[in-house]
């Protein structure tokens, strides 16, 4: 069950409760998962029913208590052996990702690097569990305050970032004390059950973390689960909204990552070949499948034509391919319904009035003909009430937005409904200043065009484009799967002063 080819030699994937694999029923649901770059069917995957997803969420809280009281050494020491085990095995990991999300492999690979740093940061949760002291707060008092688990976490994570997403969750929940239920997409799920095999592997005791394959029933049932004390989740706004709005009215403690409108803006002065290197890899990496993808250049002054023309160049070139291909620079997206999703975007594009400078519909692939692919497209002279600039397209679609200044550029950024990430290019440090300092957007690139935080620091958006108040891992992450508890102490010194009824104060 651990190798990644007995997982993906699998025609049904199934959930893991309790430390074991557990199959779909036979009367479960079921959905494809699809090789993206030939568009055939691998496997199916079975969708959790209330009763597994109850079962899962009985199993976490069983193995809550005695996972809770284990000391944090000895829970870091399994996500230190976890850690070492998904390092000498990381392209297993990648090729299991490729082999469903279509993403070509090297960055499959830097997905599993990106996740590991959080495990890494997880490694040192005795530092970061310690809580604060003061002594003789009042005569004989001492106050101290310590940060303890919550119970049993839920992570739902999207199909772009199979590994990354859920390991930017569950190691800190884990590592804090907590038991964790991954509900991971349904259209990549195999990694999944790698990472499960692996922690058991690493020595963590059956039922601290669980896997649910499946889709709104599944979602609904932990969202309502009166055992379920968090829930983090990383998908499109709507979404985000409606997992906030559901599991806070049921009790919980949220965190939902939204949608994202991410742009860059690339002032006159900037190194104009670093900012087209910057906005290829950042628009067209993963096929513009991720939340942090570059999809808007707000080209200021007179550099638009010269980016524009620049671009025109290198996007036709991008080596578009199998994943799996040593060559590709971008792959297939994940489904056929989304590839006929980002099409209808750039339909209307046109429609509304946008210039198709790029027109990347046609493409096809050699022997990969039924394959998921679209070609890169470049769109020009595209305005704010358009489509395809309002909404989140992900896809392998860059749009340029002309503004004649850097206060017109900023407006632009804090105007729209999201406010994940965002970048600057330019030599000017006033700029670039100011610029941080004043842009209404979570995460802040200058001259860096995905700003991704590290895993000591969090992760987060602003506006749309987060729901709940806690940012994802990091400092974030340890508050948000902990709560706070503040003791004040006093041991008997054989007096005794009797009953006080006022407001007790410290002298």
């Amino acid at each position: 069950m651990g190798s990644p080819e007995s997982i993906l030699s699998q025609t049904l994937v199934g959930h893991w409760i309790g430390g074991q694999p557990v199959a779909p029923s036979p009367a479960s649901r079921r959905a494809p998962v699809y090789n993206p770059a030939t568009g055939a069917v691998a496997r199916e995957v079975g969708f959790a029913s209330p009763g597994d997803v109850d079962a899962a969420v009985q199993a976490a809280a069983a193995a809550a208590p005695a996972w809770a009281a284990t000391p944090a050494l000895r829970r870091a020491r399994v996500m230190f052996r976890f850690k070492e085990i998904a390092e000498r095995r990381a392209d297993e990991l990648a090729a299991a990702i490729t082999a469903e999300h279509g993403k070509v492999l090297s960055d499959a690979q830097g997905e599993v690097v990106r996740g590991l740093e959080v495990v890494e940061f997880a490694c040192g949760i005795p530092q970061l569990l310690k809580g604060e002291y003061s002594e003789q707060v009042g005569t004989g008092i001492d106050m101290y305050s310590i940060r303890q688990p919550l119970g049993v976490c839920v992570g739902i994570t999207p199909f772009n970032f199979p590994a990354m997403v859920p390991m930017w969750m569950f190691p800190v929940a884990i590592a804090c004390g907590n038991t964790f239920i991954l509900k991971p997409s349904e259209r990549d799920p195999s990694a999944s059950l790698l990472i499960a095999s692996w922690l058991k592997e690493a020595g963590l005791p059956d039922g601290v973390f669980n896997v649910v394959q499946g889709d709104k029933v599944a979602v609904d049932a932990l969202l309502e689960h009166p055992l379920v004390s968090a829930v983090s989740f990383v998908g499109s706004t709507p979404i985000a909204r409606y997992i906030h709005d559901t599991a806070a009215a049921h009790g919980k403690r949220v965190q939902a990552l939204g949608g994202a409108k991410n742009h860059m803006v690339v002032m006159p002065d900037a190194d104009l070949e670093q900012a087209v290197d910057a906005l290829i890899g950042a628009a067209y990496g993963s096929a513009g499948e991720r939340c942090m993808a570059i999809s808007v250049a707000v080209a200021v002054g007179d550099i638009a034509d010269r980016l524009v023309a620049r671009l025109a160049e290198r996007v036709p070139a991008i080596k578009v391919a199998d994943g799996t291909d040593p060559k590709a620079e971008m792959g297939p997206l994940v489904t056929r319904a989304h590839a006929d999703k980002v099409l209808g975007y750039v339909d209307s594009g046109i429609a509304e009035g946008a210039k198709l400078v790029v027109d990347g519909r046609s493409l096809r692939v050699a022997g990969r003909e039924q394959g998921f692919f679209v070609g890169g497209c470049l769109f020009d002279q595209v305005t704010p009430g358009m489509k395809i600039y309002r909404e989140e397209i992900f896809g392998p679609v860059l749009s340029i937005v002309r503004v004649p200044s850097f206060d017109e550029a900023l407006a632009l950024i804090d105007s729209h409904e999201f406010g994940n990430g965002c970048a600057i290019f330019t030599r000017e440090g006033d700029a670039a200043r100011e610029f941080a300092a004043r842009v209404k957007v979570g995460m802040v690139g200058i001259n860096v065009p995905i700003p991704v935080p590290l895993a000591f620091h969090s992760f987060g958006g602003w506006k749309a484009s987060l729901f709940g108040d806690h940012h994802m891992h990091g400092p974030e992450g340890v508050r948000f799967y902990t709560r706070a508890k503040a003791v004040t102490q006093r041991w008997p010194a054989g007096i005794r002063a009797g009953a006080e009824f006022v407001m007790p104060t410290m002298k």
